[in-house]
């Protein structure tokens, strides 16, 4: 049997996941991306590493997450990290998906906050089929 250390299976598990896995600093910049998150989103991790995480943010949600993040980062408080978080984001290529995601902050060995850890899932086809089942019903219940 193989043996590995648990440093080199966490790194495997983070790089080769098909979720996405992002970490972004206490500023806000994006110091981790794996395969997952370059699916979802588009971008490979050299097109992202040291930008904003504001790139995958929608323009109209930006000063709302910019608000909501610093407040974490001076507070320590997020009402996510045990609770599942649905919002929209944008892709390299404009496109609009819907994601569901928990964090967690990570802290270093003195407590202070160095960032956010973020594992996202891409729920945009069942979001879709939700939206046109709810249409429907709406339709047929029009129609009664």
């Amino acid at each position: 049997m193989e043996t590995y250390t648990h440093e080199w299976l966490c790194r495997h598990i983070v790089d080769n996941t098909q979720e996405a896995i992002i970490f972004a600093d206490h500023d806000g910049m994006i110091r981790l991306w794996n395969i997952g998150a370059e699916t979802i989103f588009g971008y490979t991790a050299s097109e992202v590493l040291g930008q904003s995480l504001e790139l995958i943010i929608p323009e109209r949600l930006r000063d709302q997450h910019r608000v909501g993040y610093r407040r974490v980062m001076a507070t320590g408080v997020t009402q996510y990290a045990r609770k599942l978080l649905a919002v929209p984001a944008t892709r390299k290529d404009g496109a609009r998906i819907s994601l569901e995601f928990t964090v967690t902050l990570i802290r270093g060995a003195d407590r202070e906050i160095l960032g956010i850890a973020a594992i996202l899932r891409d729920v945009t086809a069942r979001w879709e089929r939700e939206k046109t089942r709810q249409k429907h019903m709406a339709a047929l219940e029009g129609r009664a």
